[in-house]
């Protein structure tokens, strides 16, 4: 079988070699590229390539519909929205994600900027550098906020448990009602949380129902106060409205990983320019340690389908 690994795993070429090497011994073959958008480009990489692994870079439909060989696309991202889903299911391809890997990195990132953004850690350290001290830059403490978690899944689970560590009260919305939620989650409705929580952190997959889910009125129903973090898709919140609200003073301040664009971010991006922001190139999900699990996880995926018990099953 020829496997088409279509961008970067983030992994040491020794991990990689490791990873690779009992397909190798079995007689399958792979072919690794840079990351590219070109569709011709892609579908040149692709051909005759019955499995391809790629992480967070788009794979349009027109690709996809140019691969009569293939048959199984293997994601190294909890997220697929970047995959022409439609076109495999049209084609019977096979999708699988990675999910899990990022358990930990995401909600620590999460932590992290709530922490940065309730101390005003971007301020203080300019000030300290400029000479100056800490003067009208007192900030908050976590101990005693509310944290409204959007997504209950694995992540948001962990992130929930982090934010009880530090005495925070825990809100959470989610699709579903989940059981056997630990007791100091309470699962309310998505406007209840809004309208609670001293700090809102999304972590929801970007379905047509979540798409825009945090727009002009959502933000009306926060405090003044309120911190927004966004760590599941950028298209999850109305860019413009978030900007908006964060100049006019409806929210206080947001903390950003994800971007209607994938960065390197446009000029014109509504987010540079508003005030009281920490911006993050959608790096929530990258550590050292998570890139291993993930690479790990993508090849158990390819085992399980040559062994034909596919899992992490998305399509």
């Amino acid at each position: 079988m020829k496997i088409a690994v279509m961008e970067s795993l983030a992994v040491s070429e020794e991990k990689l070699n490791a990873l690779k090497a009992p397909f190798e011994a079995a007689g399958h073959t792979f072919v690794s590229y840079e990351r590219t958008t070109d569709v011709d480009t892609l579908i040149s990489e692709a051909e005759g390539a019955e499995a391809m692994i790629l992480a967070n870079m788009p794979m349009p439909a027109a690709v996809i519909e140019k691969c009569p060989d293939l048959k199984f696309i293997d994601v190294a991202f909890t997220g697929v929205d970047h995959v022409g889903l439609d076109a495999c299911r049209k084609a019977g391809i096979k999708v699988s994600n990675a999910s899990g890997y990022s358990n930990e990195a995401v909600p620590e990132l999460v932590l992290g900027m709530v922490l940065s953004l309730l101390r005003n850690m971007r301020e203080v350290e300019e000030r300290c550098r400029s000479l100056g001290t800490k003067a009208g830059l007192v900030g908050s403490e976590l101990k005693g906020k509310t944290v409204g978690i959007v997504g209950l899944g694995n992540i948001g689970t962990r992130s929930a448990e982090l934010f009880h560590a530090f005495d925070a009260a825990v809100l959470a919305s989610s699709r579903t009602v989940h059981a056997n939620v630990p007791d100091y989650v309470t699962q309310v409705s998505l406007d209840t949380l809004l309208q609670r929580s001293d700090i809102v952190v999304l972590h929801c997959p970007l379905t047509p129902e979540t798409r825009g889910l945090i727009n002009k009125e959502k933000l009306a129903l926060m405090k003044p106060s309120a911190m927004l973090i966004n760590v599941a898709r950028g298209p999850v919140v109305v860019a413009a409205d978030l900007a908006e609200a964060l100049r006019d003073g409806v929210i206080a301040c947001a903390g950003i990983d994800v971007f209607d664009k994938e960065p390197a971010l446009d000029a014109d991006e509504p987010l540079l320019s508003a005030p009281h922001t920490l911006l993050t190139p959608h790096v929530a999900f990258a550590t050292k340690e998570s890139m291993d699990i993930r690479a790990e996880i993508v090849f158990e995926n390819l085992k399980a389908y040559m062994e034909g018990r596919q899992i992490n099953t998305i399509l």
